[in-house]
This record gives structure tokens, sequence and C-alpha cells, in this order.
């Protein structure tokens, strides 16, 4: 058996007795599966794998316990995976982000267990979601307006992947840092770039910012440049996180995921309130994928109609240009959160609906019951929408949703003829082009889509 003893880091190094006493009751109570999990996502940083019966089979005798000290705990390891170590010593990224996942899922997990159902207050969940980052360390004070959130699919090929490095690359040159959900594909290729164009640029405070939820960092364990790491209770926080810190977006091809996420992002900026929202949104990637965005555009513009299309500018096959466009609108971020008084570092003014924040459990009756049917507000057809491709997601890669499948099958999708058309349509050229799972992996789908309405 070996055993391994680590000492705190980072926001935990020096904890009150009262704490303490939580972290040792969490552990013993539901969270402790939850933090074994993702702390063992954590020690297999950097391998590329989607399916976490793959990650966590082989270390079924694999334990985390806490250790009281006088000044906090110390975490020991109990077989732990042997990539977490260089000759013998465990890697020191992968330190502070076991840390990352105490402070997250034990010490703040435990700071807001409530039932979320009886929260009515908007603002209350936003308030969550920026204590979070604050404890992460996220909220620089007296940093610059500079990061950029890179969203993307997991399983992209070789000439999409390299595409992301170097617009990352032209990203870092011009100082920007980078934010995305820290795993494989569109999530590790601009953090690469960047590294490069910071060096070159002699830029020593470059930020590799990694937002992840439970579920996801589970089949996704984080890449191994992420330098910040933090994991939000559920995929809507993680969301909202997303766009809270964001000076701007830049989207490169993904699959169901990367539909969410422009889907949340366009279904909250649709809101009246946020007309005068400076956002930036950019969709980039390389020549082949041009008909991908074509794709994406099409069903933006048939579904939300053109006021969500000139929310976002789609560039191909230009890295330089968007840098170039990101780096210029950089200046009117920067002009637009001064002029109204908003802070720099997390967008307060930015309106966020309560269907875009409270959590959606995916489940056959959930699925198959969305309001999916153009008459609607489009806003509320984004939220919509957005909870289907959630759903996808999680029968996809999470462990819940796989377990789901297996038992009841795929989820039923269901809605207006038109809108599921259009939707199976999209669906379809995602699996057509291996954007479901990672390259070489085979794919069996998880819903159906049915226009029984």
């Amino acid at each position: 058996m070996m055993s391994v003893q680590l000492n705190p880091v980072g926001p935990l190094s020096q904890l009150t007795q009262f704490e303490v006493d939580r972290l040792k009751q969490s552990v013993n109570g539901d969270l402790y599966k939850l933090f074994r999990n993702c702390s063992l996502a954590v020690l297999n940083s950097g391998v590329e794998e989607d399916d976490f019966e793959q990650i966590f089979s082989p270390y079924k005798d694999f334990e985390i316990n806490l250790i009281r000290r006088e000044r906090g705990v110390k975490i020991e390891l109990v077989n732990p995976p042997a990539v977490a170590f260089v000759d013998g010593k465990l890697i020191n990224g992968v330190h502070e982000h076991l840390f990352a996942v105490l402070r997250d899922i034990l010490h703040m997990g435990g700071k807001y267990r409530f039932d979320e159902s009886q929260v009515s207050e908007s603002r209350y969940l936003t308030d969550i979601v920026f204590d979070m980052l604050r404890h992460g360390e996220v909220i620089k004070v007296g940093s610059d307006p500079n990061m950029v959130v890179c969203w993307g699919g997991h399983s992209i090929g070789e000439i999409e992947y390299k595409y992301t490095k170097n617009v990352g690359y032209q990203l870092g040159l011009r100082n920007m840092n980078i934010c995305t959900g820290c795993g494989p594909g569109a999530m590790k290729g601009p953090m690469k770039g960047a590294t490069i164009g910071h060096a070159k640029q002699r830029y020593y405070s470059g930020r590799y910012l990694g937002i992840s939820e439970p579920s996801i960092i589970a089949a996704e364990p984080p890449n191994a440049i992420v330098n910040e790491l933090v994991i939000m209770p559920d995929i809507e926080k993680r969301l909202e996180a997303f766009v809270r810190v964001a000076h701007s977006i830049v989207i490169f091809p993904g699959g169901v995921g990367t539909a969410e996420e422009l889907l949340y992002i366009l279904g909250v900026l649709l809101h009246e309130k946020n007309k005068h929202q400076v956002l930036p949104i950019v969709l980039t990637g390389p020549a082949h994928s041009k008909d991908y965005f074509e794709a994406i555009d099409q069903f933006i513009g048939e579904t939300l109609g053109p006021e969500a299309q000139s929310l976002y500018e789609i560039i191909v096959d230009d890295p330089e240009k968007v840098a170039q466009t990101v780096k210029h609108k950089q200046d009117l971020v920067h002009a637009h959160r001064r002029e109204t008084g908003d802070s720099y570092l997390f967008n307060w003014s930015l309106q966020v609906e309560p269907g875009f924040q409270k959590p959606f459990e995916p489940t056959h009756e959930s699925m198959q019951g969305l309001n999916l049917h153009l008459s609607q507000p489009k806003a509320e057809l984004a939220a919509a929408l957005r909870k289907a491709f959630s759903g996808i997601v999680a029968g996809n890669v999470k462990a819940e949703g796989i377990k789901q499948i297996k038992e009841k099958g795929p989820f039923v999708i269901n809605g207006d003829q038109k809108l599921m058309a259009m939707l199976d349509k999209l669906l379809e050229s995602f699996v057509a082009q291996q954007r479901m799972k990672l390259p070489g992996s085979h794919y069996s789908p998880c819903y159906q889509v049915r226009s029984d309405r």
C-alpha cells in the first residue's frame, strides 16, 4: 500500500478549528464520494479520456483522507495513480489542484448546502458564483480585463486542435489570459498556444483558468496546463461563472456541449436588460470547419432569429484576426465597465434569469417534458434548447446520465415538427463529424428526436 501526506497550499493553508470540524464532518457524509472522484480525476490530469469508468476502474483501492493539524488539515492519498508522480514526488500542479477540490467540494460545498427550489432570488445564486470564484482567487484585484473564455469540443481532430493552439498563441502574444472548461481538445489547445505567446512576450503572470463541475471533471480530467482550477457545484453555476469573468468569448468547433454553451450566452444576451452589454463573441475554426459554422449559424438563425446571429462574429481560418478582434474590443469592454461602474473582474450588471441558473437534472421524464416549440420568447426557447443539449452531454459522458441510458434506453426529445427536424439535422452532423466522443471511440446515440407535438 502506498500512502502520501500533503501539506495544505492556497486559501486552505490556514483554517479555524470550526472550519476543520466542518471539513471532517463533510468527509464522513454524502460529499465524500464526490470529493474522492474529483480528486481521482485531478490525479489523472493530462490523461485524455472521456469515459469515467475507464478512469476510475483501475483505482478501486484508492482512498483520500483528511488529517487534522493545529493550523488546518493535511490530505492523505492511499494508492494514488502513478501518473501523478515524477520520480516518486507528486507533481506540484496536481498538489495545488487537490486542495482546490478540497476547497470547492468540501469547504464551499459544506457552506452552501441548501434546497435550491426554496431559493427565489436570482441575485443570491450569483452571489454564490462570485463567492466561489473569490475563494478560488480568480477575482484578482488590480488585474487587467483580459480574460478570454474559450469554448469548444473535447472531441476534435488534429487540424482543429492545431488551430486552437494557433489562436491561443496569437492571444498570448497580446497578453490575453485564457479560461476554458479545463479538459482536452479545444479546452487544452488555446492554453497550450498561449503559454508560448506569453513566454515570447516575457509575460510572467499568464493565467490558464479551468472551470469545471463535478460530473464533468470526473469524465474529463484537467489538462496539464491549467494553473487555476475551480469546480462549481453544477453546470448552471459553471456557465454563469464563465460569462461573469469573461471579457470576450471565443468559440471553436465542438459538439453538443459547445452548442449548449453558445445557446446559454445567446439566451442570456437576448434579455431586454442586456441590450447594452459589451461582450465580444467570436466563432472560429480552420477552413475545413466552415460547414460546421454554417450549420450552427443556420440553426441559430432559424430558431432564435437574426438578433441572436448579430451577437457573434464568425472568423474562419485566421487566428491573427481573431486575436486582433479580441484585443481591439477589450478596450470597449474596459470603457463600458468604467462608464457603468461595474467591476472589471466580474460582470455584475449582466442579467441572468432563473431559467439559466436553476440546475436542470436530465432524466427521461425531464428531457421528454422540455418546452420545445417555436412560439415562445427567444430567450426562453434558448433556455429550453440549452437543457436539451445539456441532457445529451449527460448521456454521453456523465456517470449518472450513462447509467440512466443503460437502464432505460435513450432520452426522448419531443417538440414541434419543424424544430425537431432542425435539431435532428444538427445532431446528425455532430455524429457524422465524430464530435460526440473522443476520436476512435464508438458512439451510440443517447437520444431519440421525435415530433409528437
